[in-house]
């Protein structure tokens, strides 16, 4: 059986104010965080976007339907690409997230689901570009949640959250365990 065509988005639009530089273009073991998200969702994508920059190491996307938007704004520009370009899913991952498990979509299955605890992390049908925008113009809270609530995402649970790099202090966390080969089970060191 063919797997349905997917769009990689890396969701890079925030303003980093509590990492106080570009987060996206912090370094973690040689390499920005916003290439080793690209290059993560390259291993389970057919094509990789980048939302809400104007440059990046993979073709970039504004976010919809303008900037300020929060995710929930970058995963409508992923989703609307998505169907234009005939992507029949779209798996999300925010740029300060450089840990996933190497078997995230089998972990979060068919369409829809998202982490539980980092609803970023998605796997979201190309059709739910019809709802995500039906949120952001409405005038009921503009969430992920509400976004997973309207479509029926699954929120899938994983043996550890994976790190959510704001401060710097987390980088350097992140660093730090990984230096000590602390990852834990269900857990992989950064690639």
């Amino acid at each position: 059986m063919t797997r349905a065509r997917r769009l990689g988005a890396v969701l890079a639009g925030g303003q980093s104010s509590r990492f106080g530089s570009d987060k996206a273009l912090a370094m973690l073991d040689g390499e920005s965080l916003i290439a080793r998200a690209v290059d993560s969702l390259a291993m389970w994508c057919d094509a990789v976007v980048v939302v809400g920059r104007e440059q990046g190491p993979a073709p970039c996307i504004p976010d919809w339907p303008r900037p300020g938007m929060g995710p929930l704004g970058g995963i409508a520009a992923a989703l609307r690409h998505a169907e234009a370009e005939g992507f029949a899913e779209v798996l999300t991952i925010g740029v300060d997230c450089p840990d996933l498990p190497d078997d995230l979509p089998a972990r979060l299955g068919a369409a829809p689901a998202m982490i539980a605890s980092q609803p970023v992390i998605g796997l979201w049908p190309a059709g739910a570009a019809a709802d995500v925008a039906a949120i952001l113009q409405g005038s009921g809270k503009h969430s992920l949640r509400a976004l997973a609530e309207r479509i029926g995402a699954r929120g899938v649970m994983l043996p550890s959250d994976p790190a959510n790099i704001n401060t710097p202090s987390d980088l350097a966390d992140l660093r730090r365990r990984d230096s000590s080969g602390g990852a834990g089970e269900g857990e992989t060191q950064p690639h």
